[in-house]
């Protein structure tokens, strides 16, 4: 028996086999040689969730194998590919056929499965999450048979953020764009003042996203906004990138959570530093290049989308909870913000949303943090990431989700003997 850990150390489990099929049909016959012998089946990529939703102690079907570049059609813009291609293999894969992605996160680590399956997104007033470029995907449902699914077709709606109950996706079509520069503009900010202009800095950039650092007023916002064809790329010098993003956002901050795991009554006066030390600067590349970010302080997270009118709300609420209570948070607060879409169980179904993470080192303890933001969370009607730490069930989300029972009608249909189910599954879809 194997062990199975997230990259969080958030949750684990003890899967009996661990396959590493190649193909669709190596995945078919894994599914219904598992379903014949009483197993789960639960795909694995990246490891990126926070949440509980890819474990299993039957068989964890890795896609690590399944990475390819299937097919691509640079007239349409369309890329087929492996549900297992990570984010960070494909994107410069995009860039030399002259496409991109129209949006990403500012992590490239996930697969291309799970971060379609779990709704993951990045930020920008009129764009939407990775789900949404999905054009169409392969299936692979609970009787081993393949679904290849469309715009057309009757699980289009369902499939593409589909927290892996329907079934295991093997293949995903994208819809991409050309590919594209982005100018970058990174700021410090007070928090009063991204309030009086939050919606002048949503609707007048293509991406922008803010972090709060708790304890203080300080924000350091970014402004991503596409340029003009034949303009020159202008990326950070290599000092400026190895000062900013690897000694300081990476190195130094390392150093501090583990200072302030142990000298918690520090961290607001750290917090303030840390928000200042970071100073305004301005550069031009790849649009993959300037969405993602190192990341390698390992932390907890936590994110719910709220309506947008909330935010203000929100954050304030959150502030209080902190200085109010004997808590210290050394990591800043995320925000984001994305349009509304069609896709049943994205946090983005048919509403504008702001996106509010909260994080805590993993030497620390989160939980009575996160209780407390998901509570101001659901004040706010806040749906959260399917891929971060949250307890709520299915009761809350038949509230939030219009579609929400039509999807649970669809895994009672696909997967009636609950084959690619798990206890996170049960607890979220009842």
């Amino acid at each position: 028996m194997t062990t199975w850990t997230n990259w969080a150390n958030s949750a684990s489990g003890n899967p009996v086999r661990v396959a590493h099929p190649a193909t669709t049909a190596e995945v078919a016959d894994i599914v219904r040689e598992s379903a014949a012998a009483g197993l789960t089946v639960k795909a694995i990529g990246a490891s990126h969730s926070f949440s509980a939703i890819g474990v299993t102690n039957g068989v964890l079907l890795h896609l690590d194998r399944m990475t390819r570049i299937m097919e691509v059609d640079k007239a349409a813009g369309r890329v087929r590919v492996q549900a297992g291609i990570s984010l960070r293999k494909l994107n410069p894969i995009l860039r030399h056929y002259g496409l991109a992605l129209p949006n990403l996160g500012d992590i490239d680590a996930q697969s291309m499965a799970g971060a379609i399956s779990t709704g993951t997104h990045g930020t920008g007033g009129k764009l939407h999450g990775n789900a949404k470029a999905v054009v169409g995907l392969d299936l692979v449902t609970a009787g081993g048979e393949v679904v290849s699914i469309d715009e057309g077709h009757e699980l289009f709606g369902a499939a593409r953020v589909s927290l892996g109950a329907l079934g295991i996706i093997t293949e995903v079509t994208l819809q991409c764009v050309p590919a594209f520069l982005l100018h970058a503009g990174e700021r410090p900010m007070p928090l009063g003042e991204v309030f009086d202009n939050l919606d002048t800095l949503i609707d007048d950039n293509d991406h922008f996203e803010f972090f709060w650092f708790p304890h203080t007023d300080k924000t350091s916002t970014k402004r991503n906004n596409r340029v003009p064809a034949g303009t020159e790329r202008k990326p950070l010098s290599n000092a400026r990138h190895l000062i900013d993003d690897e000694l300081i956002s990476n190195g130094a901050f390392e150093a501090i959570n583990r200072i302030a795991s142990r000298k918690r009554n520090w961290v607001p006066r750290i917090n303030k530093i840390t928000g200042s030390v970071l100073s305004a600067r301005e550069y031009t590349n790849d649009s993959y290049d300037v969405f993602v970010s190192p990341r390698r302080v390992r932390f907890r997270e936590s994110e719910f989308a709220v309506p947008r009118s909330a935010l203000k709300d929100v954050l304030t609420q959150i502030g209080n909870w902190i200085d109010g209570h004997d808590e210290t948070i050394s990591f800043p607060v995320e925000v984001r913000f994305t349009a509304a879409d069609d896709i049943w169980l994205s946090t983005g179904h048919e509403r504008d949303n702001a996106y509010i993470a909260v994080h805590q080192y993993h030497r620390m303890d989160y939980t009575r943090y996160f209780d407390a933001a998901q509570t101001i969370f659901t004040e706010h009607e806040g749906r959260p990431h399917w891929g971060k730490i949250h307890t709520l069930g299915a009761d809350y989300f038949a509230q939030r989700y219009s579609r929400f029972d039509d999807f649970v009608a669809l895994r009672h249909r696909l997967d009636p003997d609950r084959v690619f189910s798990n206890d996170y599954l049960d607890h979220v879809l009842g």
